[in-house]
């Protein structure tokens, strides 16, 4: 049963994704909120495994709620369902800590579909966002001052994210640095937990944003 959070200042979508979910095997809604605040406090209290949340709410809006439930409840996944589908919305919020973006008007067994991979680890986009993430990810970096932002990480771990930067897989990591593949994972999670980042993504989007990575063929 995947415990799930609403939160959506606007009652008619609340109550439309409550019946949707209350609908379908294997949901449990255990919190409707309207606002970010009441987000976070909510989700404290029942531990959802899922929140599925606006961006733009009164009173703490989503992006806020997002960094604040990483910071208080790590261990619910975020799935962000929202009328924006500029760039600026979708990548402050997967930088904030979403692991998923759907847009509003997505189907029902979209929208169901999306908090199950998200509730079981994955990193979930809608159509057409998949592919501007993907972009983000392998445009060409511009920065020359690469480092800065990961002054915390040693050499080893930077050249890690430097090629999580470049959408390499594990194994390619390790066939580049001539490690083995557990050895890059150990790193991988050292990188996660010193950019307090939920996943591979994020440290790789982190890193495009500050000119890390650029496209390289995968061994």
């Amino acid at each position: 049963m995947i415990r799930v959070l609403v939160a959506d200042d606007h009652p008619v979508v609340r109550s439309g994704l409550v019946g949707v979910l209350s609908t379908l095997e294997g949901f449990q809604v255990v919190a409707v909120v309207a606002d970010g605040r009441a987000a976070v406090r909510e989700a404290v209290i029942h531990r959802p495994d899922v929140a599925l949340m606006d961006l733009k709410m009164p009173d703490g809006d989503g992006f806020t709620a997002i960094r604040e439930l990483g910071r208080v409840a790590p261990a619910v996944r975020i799935c962000v369902l929202t009328m924006y589908d500029d760039d600026d919305s979708l990548f402050s919020a997967m930088r904030a800590g979403a692991h998923g973006y759907l847009l509003k008007g997505s189907e029902q067994e979209d929208i169901a579909g999306a908090v199950r991979a998200v509730a079981a680890g994955e990193v979930v986009f809608g159509p057409g966002i998949a592919t501007r993430v993907l972009n983000q990810l392998t445009a060409p970096a511009t920065a020359d001052a690469r480092t800065a932002a990961f002054a915390d990480l040693t050499a080893r771990e930077l050249e890690v994210l430097d090629l999580l930067a470049s959408a390499l897989p594990t194994g390619a990591i390790a066939r580049r640095l001539g490690l083995s593949s557990k050895t890059v994972s150990n790193h991988v999670s050292n990188i996660l937990a010193k950019l307090q980042v939920a996943d591979r993504t994020q440290a790789a989007m982190r890193a495009r944003d500050a000119g890390l990575g650029r496209p390289r063929p995968q061994d």
